[in-house]
């Protein structure tokens, strides 16, 4: 089972990019499709006097527009994710990102309403905007709701193929084995099973946004993490703070590689590549 689901896992990494983006392509352009079509049903079936080409712009215009906002959404839930942990802090910001969100959505829907209708000769009136917005964030907030719940989702489904990581906390009862402010291991999670990774064995630490990623025999754990709260619990020794987003265990550096700029690159044992910026130049010397 772990290694089907390793397989599956290395075999969609060259396609990730694609594919999420596809998703979401896929996904709106479906949605303005069939809202259009039942929308045209609709109309005819009352009698009112709307082109279908009108029916169109309004279905495709306001979908367009959240397909250009989802890398937006995107990058501030990373920036503020909602884990259990934050959830109670990242909350009230998501709430108010919604409203910030219907509102970018809003303008930039009416634009292109009102450059497709004039593009015929005709003219877009949106009516009463505080009406209308109130009725748009309606819909909005879901729409917004909608695209974390996806990435929740599409979230877990990763960690449970790929593991995440976790500090080894004090036991319930009884001694704890190892050191728990400077773990020997970290408990590693994967398909419902748990397993221990040695600290020595990891190679390169990065941080990325609220995760530190360990690097294990070319396998990547996310640690629910930051840089400088792991850092203290790492042996300085061993581990060494090469970049504002790295840490690097020195038995796995292969070359350091001065460049002019003064900052370097350093070579790890498995051949990929490490910044080292100049303000820890002198740290990882000594």
């Amino acid at each position: 089972m772990s290694n089907e689901s390793r397989s599956l896992l290395e075999r969609y990494q060259p396609y990730r990019r694609g594919i999420e983006i596809g998703f979401w392509v896929v996904n709106y352009c479906l949605a303005a499709t069939l809202n259009t079509i039942t929308t045209v049903l609709d109309i005819e079936r009352v009698h009112l006097s709307f082109a279908d080409w009108q029916v169109a712009v309004w279905e495709w215009s306001s979908n367009l527009v959240m397909l250009a906002l989802v890398p937006a959404v995107i990058a501030f839930e990373r920036r503020f994710p909602l884990h259990l942990d934050t959830l109670r802090r990242n909350l009230p910001i998501h709430a108010l990102a919604a409203v910030v969100y219907s509102a970018a959505h809003v303008v930039a829907m009416v634009g292109l309403r009102k450059l497709a209708y004039a593009s015929q000769g005709e003219f877009y009136d949106f009516g009463h905007w505080p009406t209308e917005m109130f009725y748009e964030f309606l819909k909005d907030w879901r729409s917004y709701a909608g695209v974390l719940l996806v990435l929740g989702a599409y979230d877990l489904l990763l960690l449970r193929l790929q593991g995440e990581a976790r500090l080894l906390t004090e036991p319930d009862e009884g001694p704890a084995v190892d050191p728990v402010e400077r773990p020997d291991r970290f408990l590693v999670r994967k398909l419902g099973k748990e397993f221990l990774v040695a600290a020595n064995d990891i190679e390169v630490l990065q941080a990325s946004g609220n995760y530190v990623n360990l690097r294990v025999r070319g396998r990547e754990y996310p640690l629910r993490s930051t840089m400088a709260a792991i850092e203290p619990r790492l042996d300085p020794a061993r581990f060494v703070r090469v970049h504002r987003s790295y840490m690097v265990n020195l038995d796995h550096v292969a070359e350091i590689e001065p460049l002019d700029t003064g900052d370097a690159r350093l070579t790890m044992h498995d051949g990929s590549r490490v910044p080292c910026s100049r303000r820890y130049r002198d740290v990882l010397r000594k």
